[in-house]
């Protein structure tokens, strides 16, 4: 990604934080993916009274850029407010993952920016296999752990 590319996605994760429903944990969280066609989707998080469906802000970028026909992400940036830049939680990862397995991840808080190669914060990803006509899907196998 070029540098220009990278600071669109984060200035785009920033400006929709402001979007954010977040009247209970008050941590509004912006979010940008870049597709395989250059667009960018934004997203941010959706709290609810029912914890369990509180949406994270990347899930509704990528859920977002699903709806409008993407089917690979190149990049994800996320926006928020905190002392230290904010990394996803692991559902959004592996979110991340079934659509961009070597995705580029740039977290800032507008203080402070890091930028991450997807296997980094999720290594042992779950994937499985596509499903072939007329068998299931299957799960790949994990790599096995390195030894030192």
């Amino acid at each position: 990604m070029t540098r220009n590319q990278r600071l669109r996605l984060a200035r785009a994760a920033k400006i929709v934080v402001g979007n954010a429903y977040a009247p209970f944990s008050k941590l509004k969280v912006g979010a940008a993916v870049l597709d395989e066609r250059g667009r960018i989707h934004t997203g941010c998080n959706v709290e609810n009274s029912s914890y369990g469906l509180t949406t994270c802000a990347e899930r509704v970028a990528i859920f977002k850029a699903v709806s409008e026909g993407a089917r690979h992400i190149k990049a994800v940036a996320v926006f928020a407010s905190t002392r230290e830049p904010t990394v996803p939680c692991g559902a959004c990862l592996q979110v991340v993952c079934e659509f961009g397995v070597d995705a580029e991840v740039i977290l800032t808080n507008g203080k402070q920016t890091r930028y991450y190669r997807l296997p980094d914060l999720l290594p042992h990803k779950f994937r499985l296999r596509p499903r072939q006509k007329g068998r299931p899907a299957r799960r790949v196998r994990a790599a096995a752990p390195s030894r030192q």
